[in-house]
Parts: structure tokens; C-alpha cells; sequence
């Protein structure tokens, strides 16, 4: 079952984002904020919201009181912000080829190995871990929905928008890159999840302007067109889809007891 977002006092770091480690963060000062009643990532930020909800790898539905955020000093260092580098060698030799790294929990799309765009994912969470390797789209799915997990009040499954296979366990479980919710957080239970507010919008009502749309960018550009005639919508075995490549671990949740009060940057 999918959980609503929500208070966690069992689990604090599910809502302090401050305490996950991601190593790219290192070169740019950032300070905590607790998220107050009436406030939103529009309110706090304006038309920069987008920046600080892609620097915590976040949607606004995720963006409630008590949740903690990482905010830059200066918004102007996070203005072209991406972990990965401009630059793979190992995508040089493909037209296509998708680099998703586990630690900074961040998508890359390349072309001969020039970065086009980039993007927050949410992978597995711990005891549900996105499978490490090299692996191939072998599959796409507009309208897909889970087997095997519901939305929260348990009327429908999960939706699974411009989803795209790319792993298929020796269990028959099927791995996608697909639309999903991003709690700033791993949380899937094994999928790579992209924004997909039209979703979010379709199923929740959250938010009332729907505007991130990475997972239907990724899908149109890894496989929407992809030598395979219009797409019907139904399930679609590919060919020769674009390469996966899939690395690194899960990131660390620091212990924020261990700082000095005095500092509020990474």
C-alpha cells in the first residue's frame, strides 16, 4: 500500500531532509528549514521554487508542516544544478543511454555521452533496492499501473505513468522507470521514480498546477519515439531500447545531534 505523506514520528529522518547525504552537495552552502503551517515551496520561494524542489528531489505534495528542507544560501548556485558530470565516456559509443545514480539519487539522460538533462528520481528504500548494473529498455507502457501495490485508500493500484521496463528479476518482477510520488527520500520498492504531477493532480488533487513532468520528458525522449511508430498506449515490447545504467548506494542520514549549532551549511 502507498502511504499518504504525513507526520512520521517513528521514523524523524523520513521528514528531516536535512540529514540525507548526498556528496554533490558538498560544494555549495545550504542551510536547514522547518516547514511552518501555511507555508509552501511557492510561498518561501517563488517563481525559484522548482530549483529548491529539484535540490531536494521533492514534490510540493511532500512539502507539509514539520518536514524539513535543505535550502541554498544563494539560490543562484543551485540555478544549474545537476550531480552528474556533463560528460560520461561510457555513453560515448550510444545515441541514447540513461545513467542513474543510487547515491544522488539523480537521473541522467545522454546522447554519445554529452549530458541533455537531468533529473531527481526516487529509487528503492532500504530492503527494497533498485537492482545495480547495466541493463536495457525492453518494454514502454504509457498507462501502466502496479501489480502489486494501491494508493493509500486502497480503491485502485498505483499509478505508474510513461513507464518503461528496463530489468526483469529471475522472480518475474518487473523493474520500471515510470511517474511516481517524490518524497525527497528512497522510497519506491525497487522502480525509478520521475516527477509526474499530472498524476499526482489525477489521483490526489495535489497540486493545483500541475508542472513537473520529468517521467513523460524521459519517456518521450528514451522511447516515445523510438523507431517504433506512434505509440497505441498498450504495452510495448522494444528493441534495442536505450542502455540503463544503474550504480552506486543508497545515500547516508547523517546524524544532525553531531553538528556544531553554529553551523548551518554542507
Amino acid at each position: 500500500m502507498i502511504s499518504e505523506p504525513g507526520p512520521s514520528p517513528g521514523d524523524k529522518a523520513r521528514e528531516d531532509l536535512s540529514r540525507i547525504e548526498y556528496p554533490s552537495l558538498k560544494s555549495i552552502k545550504w542551510h536547514a528549514h522547518f516547514i511552518q503551517p501555511n507555508e509552501s515551496l511557492e510561498s518561501l520561494f517563488g517563481k525559484d521554487w522548482v530549483l529548491v524542489a529539484r535540490f531536494n528531489r521533492i514534490d510540493r505534495r511532500h512539502v507539509y508542516p514539520g518536514v524539513t528542507i535543505k535550502v541554498p544560501d544563494n539560490i543562484a548556485d543551485i540555478r544549474n544544478y545537476t550531480p552528474l558530470p556533463s560528460r560520461y565516456k561510457p555513453a560515448k559509443a550510444h545515441d541514447k543511454y540513461i545513467l542513474v545514480d543510487v547515491t544522488e539519487q539523480w537521473l541522467g539522460a545522454y546522447e554519445s555521452g554529452k549530458l541533455v538533462f537531468s533529473a531527481p528520481i526516487a529509487t528503492g528504500a532500504q530492503g527494497y533496492e533498485t537492482p545495480i548494473g547495466l541493463f536495457r529498455i525492453s518494454a514502454r507502457h504509457k498507462h501502466h499501473t502496479s501489480s502489486l501495490y494501491k494508493i493509500a485508500n486502497n480503491e485502485a493500484q498505483y499509478p505508474m505513468d510513461y513507464a518503461m521496463r528496463f530489468h526483469a528479476g529471475p522472480d518475474g518482477v518487473s523493474y520500471w522507470l515510470h511517474g511516481r510520488d517524490l518524497p525527497g527520500r528512497p522510497a519506491s520498492h525497487g522502480c525509478i521514480g520521475l516527477y509526474d504531477e499530472v498524476m499526482q493532480k489525477r489521483m490526489f488533487n495535489i497540486p493545483r498546477n500541475p508542472t513537473l513532468m520529468d517521467s513523460r520528458k524521459l519517456y518521450d525522449w528514451a522511447a516515445g519515439e523510438y523507431d517504433y511508430g506512434e505509440d497505441s498506449g498498450d504495452l510495448e515490447e522494444l528493441e534495442d531500447g536505450p542502455l540503463v545504467e544503474v550504480r552506486g548506494v543508497l545515500p547516508r542520514y547523517l546524524d544532525r545531534s553531531l553538528f556544531n549549532p553554529s553551523e548551518n551549511s554542507q
